[in-house]
């Protein structure tokens, strides 16, 4: 006989695990090898096994690992059997977990996983992330991705809108916050200097220099979403989601302002991302953070990035689910009562997702 599924509405992160982000890992481009050990640790943090998954849901890209159907092969790392429910997004693991936590809340699962991975290393990254432009007028000229945040940056330089000063701070705190993060990527030459020495640093793509670009990292994240009892059985303390909203701008350059960021606004607003304390934005070159702060309306009290951010890993399709994990371990671990996790994708911040949670 049909029955009516129960709609769930406490949905909240009991686990959180992130393998360390490499400029150039062994693993190969299936991300078995990077997910198998994640698995086992937020398992053992939960005491769940891989029966107790209702629901999995993975991000990745075939156009990042240069084959079709490539995330079919990391299923390996769940198993062949017994079968499981399973889904994947062309996207950030953030969008995985997205999907997850809906299907939680129309009650087809209590418990479901979401992971991404990527291997940055493996291609030209710069290359690949051109092929997110309009096939026949944009990407046919291979607008490379650190060109594109420089025309950016530039715009908000040229019209006051911020600093070059105020782009090295962000990278001098976000570089000291990730020395304080095992897994992040190992710091280079000039990671501990003051602002003056990273600005006689040469450009890379004026205005931008090394320190204000993301590496190209390798990595992958995992996240654990439970619904209410379980939740609250399974974690002492549950980072229970309270807004989840994604948003898109146009991905035409000429067709917005790149300066600002509507859609990381209008999804800011829906969350509730103003009473976050922590929050962790996903902005992969300095001047980005600026412009997502403020479309988020987060005040100087708001603490950013303490696991140093993308600027010390920035792992294509698990950046954006680690910077939830990060923001949702803020509050499992006693350190805020409120955090916000934030994702991004396409072109200068074209689509941005945020989740928004609190202890209670």
């Amino acid at each position: 006989m049909w029955k009516e599924p129960l709609i769930v509405t406490d949905v909240a992160v009991i686990g959180f695990a992130q393998a360390p982000n490499e400029r150039h890992s062994p693993a190969t481009t299936n991300g078995v090898e990077m997910l198998v050990p994640i698995f086992s640790e937020v398992f053992r943090a939960t005491g769940l096994t891989k029966g107790d998954i209702g629901f999995w849901c993975s991000g990745s890209s075939d156009y990042l690992a240069g084959r079709a159907f490539s995330f079919v092969s990391a299923v390996d790392a769940i198993g062949a059997f017994p079968p499981v429910m399973e889904s994947h997004v062309e996207m950030d693991g953030a969008w995985a977990l997205y999907e997850a936590w809906l299907k939680i809340l129309t009650g087809e699962a209590e418990i479901a996983l979401a992971y991404g991975f990527g291997k940055s290393s493996a291609g030209n990254l710069r290359r690949v992330l051109a092929l997110q432009f309009d096939p026949y007028l944009l990407a046919p000229l291979w607008p490379d991705s650190v060109s594109v945040a420089a025309l950016q940056a530039r715009a908000g330089l040229e019209a006051g809108l911020w600093t070059q000063e105020q782009m090295a701070g962000i990278a001098a705190r976000s570089l000291a916050d990730g020395q304080r993060n095992p897994r992040a990527v190992p710091a280079g030459p000039g990671a501990s200097g003051s602002v003056a020495d990273l600005l006689a640093e040469p450009y890379v793509a004026d205005p931008l220099r090394a320190h204000d670009c993301a590496p190209v990292t390798d990595g992958a994240a995992v996240v654990i979403l439970a619904a209410g009892d379980r939740a609250r059985a399974l974690a002492e303390r549950p980072a229970w989601i309270t807004g989840f909203e994604h948003r898109i701008d146009s991905a035409e350059l000429g067709a917005r302002d790149l300066t600002r960021s509507p859609s990381a606004a209008s999804a800011g607003r829906a969350a509730g991302a103003s009473r976050a304390q922590v929050a962790e934005l996903h902005a992969p070159f300095t001047h980005q953070e600026i412009i997502l702060r403020d479309a988020l309306e987060l005040g100087d009290e708001v603490r950013i990035n303490p696991s140093g951010g993308a600027l010390c890993g920035n792992p294509m399709f698990a950046a954006g689910l680690a910077r939830i994990g990060c923001a949702a371990r803020a509050i499992m671990s006693g350190h805020a009562s409120s955090a916000l996790g934030h994702a991004t994708s396409g072109p200068a911040l074209q689509q941005n997702l945020v989740c928004v949670m609190e202890a209670r």
